[in-house]
C-alpha cells in the first residue's frame, strides 16, 4: 500500500497575501514534501513496514540506525502534512475557548506563548520543527531537529512551524524571526490547534 500525498487544504495562491507565495509552495509542497513520498515509498516496499500506517512506520523506525533514512522520509511525511493544516488563508488573531485558557494557563498569556514559541523557532540550529504539544495535559513549547517529531516522545501535537530553510528563502531570504513573526500574526490556523486539543 503505497503512502499518497494529500492535497494542500488551500489552493497554492491562497497565502500570497499573506507572506507566503505560491512559488514557496510549489517548491515545499510539489517537490519537498512530494520527493518524502517517493523516497519513503521506495523504502519500505518489500519490507514489514509495507502496510503498516505512517505512524506505525514513524515509531518502529525511530532510533534503528538500519532505518534511519525511512524515518527522516516518514517523518517528514507526517510534518509536512500536519504543518499545512496548520496555515490558513484566514489566519492570525487569537485563540479562543479551551484553547485560550490552556495557554494562558501554561504562558501566562498569549503574548507570552508567542514570544516562547518564536524564540524556539528561531533558535532550532539548523534545519528542525518548532511545537506546541499537549504533554501528559500540559501545554508546552519544543524544538525537534531534522525529521523529529513529538510522537517519538508520547507527546501529542497541536501546532507546527517548520523551520528548514526550503520553508522561507523564497519568501524571507535568510530572516527567520521575520518568518515566525509573519505566521503568527498572519497564517497560524488556530481551530486546527483547538481540534487536535479537543481530539
Amino acid at each position: 500500500m503505497a503512502f499518497t500525498q494529500d492535497p494542500l487544504p488551500f489552493p497554492k495562491d491562497a497565502l500570497e497575501s499573506h507572506g507566503m507565495k505560491q512559488e514557496t509552495l510549489e517548491f515545499h509542497y510539489g517537490k519537498h514534501h512530494a520527493g518524502y513520498y517517493t523516497n519513503l515509498n521506495k523504502l519500505v516496499e518489500g519490507t514489514e513496514l509495507e502496510n503498516a500506517s505512517l505512524e506505525e512506520v514513524i515509531h518502529k523506525s525511530f532510533g534503528d540506525s538500519s532505518k534511519t533514512g525511512i524515518f527522516n522520509n516518514a517523518a517528514q511525511v507526517w510534518n509536512h502534512t500536519f504543518f499545512w493544516n496548520c496555515l490558513s488563508p484566514n489566519g492570525g488573531g487569537s485563540p479562543t475557548g479551551e484553547l485560550a485558557a490552556k495557554i494562558d494557563a501554561a504562558f501566562g498569556s498569549l503574548d507570552k506563548f508567542k514570544e516562547e514559541f518564536s524564540a524556539a523557532a528561531a533558535t532550532q540550529f539548523g534545519s528542525g520543527w518548532a511545537w506546541l504539544v499537549d504533554d501528559g495535559g500540559t501545554l508546552k513549547i519544543t524544538k525537534t531537529p531534522n525529521a523529529e517529531n513529538p510522537l517519538v516522545h508520547g507527546q501529542k501535537p497541536l501546532l507546527t512551524l517548520d523551520v528548514w530553510e526550503h520553508a522561507y528563502y523564497l519568501d524571507y531570504q535568510n530572516a527567520r524571526p521575520a518568518f515566525i513573526k509573519n505566521f503568527l500574526d498572519n497564517l497560524v490556523n488556530w481551530d486546527f490547534v483547538a481540534q487536535n486539543l479537543a481530539s
